[in-house]
């Protein structure tokens, strides 16, 4: 059990020491979104705004037409909630390197309650023309997903859970923006479970236990949302026939949205979604808490299976 947003937070000091163009700028959160390890170590290369959100992303963007590489950090509720025009016109329309870190989505500020909760920073992000949208599920894959965006030249979002979650990569897996993983796929597989972030770890206890009642599945890791895998969500819509997404987040205009707008173009199947149905959250001792009560629990996804089979069927 580990943060996403603490192997951030690492990937970012080492990246302090290969690259001098790599700096980062706050809104007042250096601890809380783990930037302040880089800031210990370069200071000259870190920049604390203030609560002054829209500030964060223009100097950035000033910054990336220079040269550099900046890494803004909030919570996301904050950036992109409230960045969004700044992020579209100064960083998106110039089409620099401006990396915006989104840090607690999800229910991971749930202890301060839905008017801190981002269940929507996916589909703000995701809409925007040049912008590359990344949501590692564990600490190892935000590791290799902040090295990632330091390196690809386009304005990029990162989105960071806040809580501590199972670490289901490992070190030596490969990651390469805009391509899924396959994190479980069992023997002729009934159903593609497609899922972002740390919710992907109930999906693989739902395949075990849908093992055990003779149902395979395939768990696909979609941690791009933007670019979208087409190739490899066409593929498993094809051998499965019927597809479960799961995501902590809206339903509307997230990432099973995405995949929905994939297959509806390329192959239509039967699919269900997990997430968050039109609601805001709430507030709660932690996220599991929210998760049960929102539905996005692996209970929930075994259902979601057996109701896609159901409709393949008939």
């Amino acid at each position: 059990m580990k943060s996403i947003r603490d192997g951030f937070g690492e990937a970012l000091e080492e990246l302090g020491k290969r690259n001098k163009d790599v700096v980062v700028l706050t809104a007042d959160l250096a601890d809380s979104t783990r930037v302040k390890g880089f800031a210990d170590k370069f200071p000259d290369r870190f920049f604390q705004v203030g609560v002054a959100e829209q500030a964060l992303v223009t100097v950035a963007a000033g910054m990336a037409e220079a040269g550099k590489i900046p890494f803004t950090t909030s919570y996301a509720v904050f950036s992109p909630g409230r960045t969004w025009e700044q992020i579209k016109v100064t960083a998106s329309l110039n089409n620099v390197p401006v990396k915006i870190v989104g840090a607690h989505a999800g229910f991971g500020a749930s202890m301060y309650g839905a008017t801190h909760e981002s269940l929507e920073d996916i589909a703000l992000m995701r809409v925007i023309p040049n912008m590359v949208v990344v949501s590692p599920c564990d600490y190892e894959e935000a590791r290799k997903a902040t090295m990632a965006i330091a390196e690809n030249g386009k304005p990029s979002y990162l989105r960071l859970a806040r809580q501590e979650s199972p670490i289901i990569t490992k070190f030596g897996d490969k990651f390469e923006i805009g391509k899924a993983n396959i994190l479980h796929e069992g023997r002729n597989p009934q159903v593609a479970i497609i899922g972002t972030g740390p919710i992907l770890a109930e999906a693989l206890e739902a395949a075990k236990e849908l093992k055990e009642s003779e149902i395979e599945v395939v768990v696909i890791n979609l941690h791009t949302i933007k670019p979208i895998d087409e190739q490899a969500l066409i593929h498993y819509a094809k051998i499965t026939g019927g597809v479960v997404t799961v995501e902590e987040h809206q339903i509307n205009g997230g990432m099973g949205s995405a995949v929905a707008e994939v297959l509806a173009r390329n192959f239509p199947v039967p699919i269900e979604f997990i997430g968050v149905h039109d609601s805001f959250g709430e507030s709660a001792l932690n996220p599991d808490e929210l998760w049960k009560k929102f539905g996005l629990k692996k209970e929930n996804i075994i259902e979601a299976v057996k109701k896609v089979i159901l409709r393949k069927n008939s």
